[in-house]
């Protein structure tokens, strides 16, 4: 997440999400914006939410958690470290924390709640504001490293580097349908159920989705995913990588195929239909086998650079 840039204004769902027997679960991260509702239980490292979001599940945390004003949890709440809870948070099952309970007034807990740490009976400051608010004052101070450290530590694990997962503001996200009026960038090795919605769509590589893809603007779809519907984009381009296989029909302005894809359905191009044999994804590739290809790489090129000095020395 870039210091300077809304850290709400896209969908970010990181390599390795998947959705689990209704339950949303990632390795970093959760961050949701004010009144949206996610209808999944969420499990992740720490979860993040802004004012009247509503999950249709439980919350597992082994991290912090910090709900803000009005949310409405459907079932329990299980927090690993500190949990915040702003005014009027209704939760649906019970509560069990391990660290420090921070409350607001009118918290409803219709099962109870267990903290073994300090309970502190306040308003916390709703997460957002406090995030833009901390921020601000440091930027205009000229604390520009410092911003970028407190960012990193909302949205980044303790442990080893993982993305967070990122839901804007206003969105609706279920079995049925993640749906934004943000762009939306999928991370690879994913496994979700629903249509996708989103203004623009980055969809990586290696994914399996159970429904389709929609976009207003473009849509990349990268190497070895597999969509269990249609992809398609109202004024933008389509673009999908070695390997895809579309069970439904691929609708764009300019359609770029590449040579070894598969469309189950109709090819619908208003401008332009071309093969290719390019790689439609330009971030870099993390899985283990394109590691193990890197690393291998970095090998014979320093196993040639050796040889090169060898044949220098023995030529002096």
């Amino acid at each position: 997440m870039q210091l300077g840039s809304d850290p709400l204004d896209q969908m970010t769902i990181p390599d390795g999400t998947t959705v689990e027997e209704h339950d949303l679960v990632t390795d970093g991260n959760v961050v949701v914006g004010g009144q949206s509702t996610v209808a999944f239980g969420v499990r992740g490292h720490s979860v993040m939410a802004g004012e009247r979001v509503t999950f249709g599940g439980h919350i597992e945390a082994e991290g912090d958690c910090r709900l803000d004003m009005w949310c409405d949890v459907a079932d329990n709440v299980l927090v690993g470290d500190n949990a915040y809870l702003g005014e009027r948070v209704h939760i649906g099952g019970e509560l069990k924390v391990a660290g420090d309970l921070d409350i607001g007034d009118d918290v409803d807990i219709e099962d109870g709640f267990e903290a073994n740490g300090w309970i502190v009976i306040r308003n916390p400051m709703p997460t957002i504001v406090f995030l833009f608010v901390y921020l601000s004052q440091l930027l205009r101070i000229g604390e520009e490293e410092a911003a970028a450290d407190v960012l990193a530590s909302l949205t980044e694990d303790d442990g080893p580097d993982h993305d967070p997962l990122v839901i804007p503001r206003g969105a609706n996200v279920s079995d049925d349908v993640w749906r934004v009026s943000t762009p939306a960038t999928v991370g690879d090795n994913c496994r979700l159920h629903g249509n996708v919605r989103a203004r623009s769509l980055e969809f990586g590589r290696e994914n399996t989705i159970f429904g389709s893809l929609r976009a207003k603007e473009d849509i990349a779809v990268g190497r070895g995913s597999d969509i269990k519907g249609d992809v398609t984009t109202r004024g933008g381009d389509v673009r999908i990588g070695a390997g895809v296989t579309v069970w439904g029909d691929v609708v764009g302005r300019d359609v770029a195929l590449h040579e070894n894809a598969t469309v189950d359905g109709t090819i619908r191009a208003s401008g332009e239909m071309r093969m290719h044999t390019d790689e439609v994804i330009e971030r870099p590739d993390e899985t283990a086998a394109a590691m193990a290809e890197a690393a291998e790489e970095l090998t014979d090129e320093e196993s040639s650079d050796a040889d090169t000095d060898e044949t220098a020395e023995a030529s002096d």
